[in-house]
């Protein structure tokens, strides 16, 4: 019975983040959150799961935008005493 309640929210998720992809809203993290409730009990969710983080990191260290970051903490002035 627990699968079949996962199943239902998880799925309910997903879909709300598919909706939120033409809707406004952040559509892909809630399709990841989805994902992540679904990967609990689902081998086949943890896979997908993986694969976008993966492909996050992927974009992440093509686009340089950890180096961008990183680069602006660097350059804060210092606090106020």
């Amino acid at each position: 019975m627990k699968k079949f309640y996962i199943a239902l929210l998880g799925g309910t998720v997903v879909l709300i983040g598919v909706a939120m992809l033409v809707l406004p809203g952040p559509g892909t993290l809630v399709i990841a959150g989805g994902l992540a409730i679904l990967a609990t009990e689902f081998i086949w969710a943890r896979r997908a799961l993986r694969k976008a983080k993966g492909a996050v990191a992927k974009v992440r260290r093509k686009s340089g935008g950890l180096s961008f970051f990183m680069r602006r903490r660097r350059q804060s002035p210092p606090p106020i005493q």
